[in-house]
């Protein structure tokens, strides 16, 4: 194996890991953690409002969605990686579980979809460009993730 071929599967493996570090900040609601997951300049498209500029509208997207939950839990799986120097690409299907105790109905509220991402290597390690979630499905209780 070269040293090419080597750092093409460390870099994959550590753009996996940026996967897993978003999950960890959504469920944990440490929002100043996804600095450490998408670039300042980021754009994503997470819904409504459709396209969000720059990390500060990110994460506040992002919270205003997380923050009033009671708990949530992100999975992601199935990675597709790809590196071309310091520019790659990352596709993954995710199912996220939200849970809030609500008046009438079940406390949990299912999404799966897919996320995909044009990621960048910086000084500090790879970073999302951007982002698309794409909902693939839903099941359950929607009152849990209206505010």
């Amino acid at each position: 194996m070269s040293a090419a071929d080597l750092q093409v599967l460390l870099d994959e493996r550590d753009i996996v890991a940026l996967a897993a570090r978003y999950c960890r900040a959504l469920d944990t609601k440490n929002w100043s953690q996804l600095g450490e997951v998408f670039l300042p300049d980021a754009t994503a498209v997470l819904g409504v409002p459709s396209q969000l500029v720059g990390l500060d509208a990110i994460t506040d997207r992002i919270r205003t969605a997380l923050e009033y939950l009671d708990d949530s839990q992100h999975l992601v799986g199935n990675h597709e990686v790809t590196v071309d120097g310091d520019a790659g690409t990352h596709r993954c299907y995710l199912q996220a579980q939200h849970v809030r105790e609500v008046p009438d109905g079940s406390p949990n509220y299912m999404i799966a979809g897919r996320y995909e991402d044009r990621v960048q290597r910086t000084p500090d390690g790879w970073r999302i460009a951007h982002r698309t979630l794409t909902v693939m499905w839903t099941e359950g209780n929607l009152a849990v993730v209206r505010p």
